[in-house]
C-alpha cells in the first residue's frame, strides 16, 4: 500500500510545544483549578501540582501552546531522492499557526495531499487544530476532519502504520529508528528540554534545530517502511 503513495503529495511534520505559563504558580487561580481537574487521576501524593504541571501542562492544547512546527517533503526520483526542510517557529503562536495554514492552504489543499507524522493522529494533528480554534483560526481543508469518511481523511501516522492493528503499545520515533538501522544525529536536547529552552535561555532556534531533526528521522523511516533507500545526509537540506 506504502509503494503506491506519491511522495510529492506528503507533507512529514513535527510539532514542540510548551506550557502556556512556565510554573503552575504562574496560572491564575481558576487556571490552578481547572489543571488540577484535568489531572485528576494522576494526583499522588508524592507528586505535587507544580510536578504534574512541569510534566504534562505542554501535552494539553488547554494549557500548552506550539512554537514550532517543522515540515520535510520528499523531492526526486528512486534513484535520486532529496529531503527539504522549512519550520515555522514564533513566540506570537497566532503567526506561526498561520504561517503553516497559508503553506497548506497552497500546496497541500488537494484531495490527494497527504499529512505524515509520528503519533501525529493522537498528538500532532489534534493539538494543531484546537490551538488554530483557541486562536481564533479557520481550520485548512487537510487538518478539518469533521463528518469527514475515515477513507476521506488522508492522514498517515508512522506509529499507526507499526501498530498492524495492535493498539496496546506506544512505540517512540527514537526506537523504530534504532530498529530499522536509520542514522540519527546526536540530539543537546530531548522533548523534556523543550520548555527550559525556552523560557530560561530563550533560544527558539535550538527547538528548530531539534524539531527538524525529528522530521528528517521521520521521513527516513516512512522511506525504510516503503523498502526504499535512505536519503543521503548530503540531499538533506535544512532551513
Amino acid at each position: 500500500m506504502l509503494k503506491r503513495v506519491q511522495l510529492e503529495k506528503i507533507l512529514f511534520l513535527d510539532i514542540e510545544t510548551v506550557p502556556l505559563v512556565y510554573n503552575f504558580d504562574d496560572l491564575d487561580e481558576k487556571g490552578k483549578e481547572l489543571f488540577e481537574a484535568k489531572t485528576r487521576f494522576m494526583q499522588k501524593d508524592d507528586v505535587s501540582n507544580s510536578q504534574l504541571y512541569d510534566n504534562r501542562a505542554g501535552i494539553y492544547a488547554e494549557f500548552g501552546k506550539i512554537v514550532c512546527i517543522s515540515v520535510g517533503f520528499v523531492t526526486g526520483s528512486s534513484t535520486g531522492k532529496q529531503i527539504r526542510m522549512k519550520s515555522f517557529y514564533h513566540d506570537d503562536e497566532e503567526t506561526l499557526l498561520r504561517q503553516f495554514s497559508s503553506l497548506l492552504g497552497e500546496h497541500y489543499n488537494s484531495p490527494t495531499s497527504i499529512l505524515c507524522g509520528h503519533n501525529a493522529k493522537e498528538f500532532d494533528f489534534p493539538y494543531i487544530c484546537r490551538r488554530m480554534l483557541i486562536n481564533g483560526l479557520e481550520l485548512p481543508e487537510t487538518l478539518n476532519i469533521a463528518g469527514k469518511k475515515p477513507w476521506e481523511i488522508s492522514h498517515l501516522d508512522t506509529m499507526e502504520l507499526w501498530k498492524f492493528g495492535d493498539f496496546k503499545a506506544y512505540t517512540s520515533l527514537a526506537l523504530l529508528c534504532h530498529v530499522f538501522n536509520i542514522p540519527t544525529p546526536k540530539d543537546d536536547i530531548s522533548g523534556a528540554d523543550v520548555a527550559r529552552v525556552y523560557y530560561e535561555e530563550k533560544d527558539l532556534e535550538r527547538i528548530k534545530v531539534y524539531c527538524e531533526k525529528d522530521v528528517v528521522a521521520l521521513i527516513q523511516l516512512f522511506l525504510r517502511m516503503r523498502g526504499d533507500a535512505l536519503v543521503d545526509e548530503a540531499e538533506i537540506h535544512y532551513s
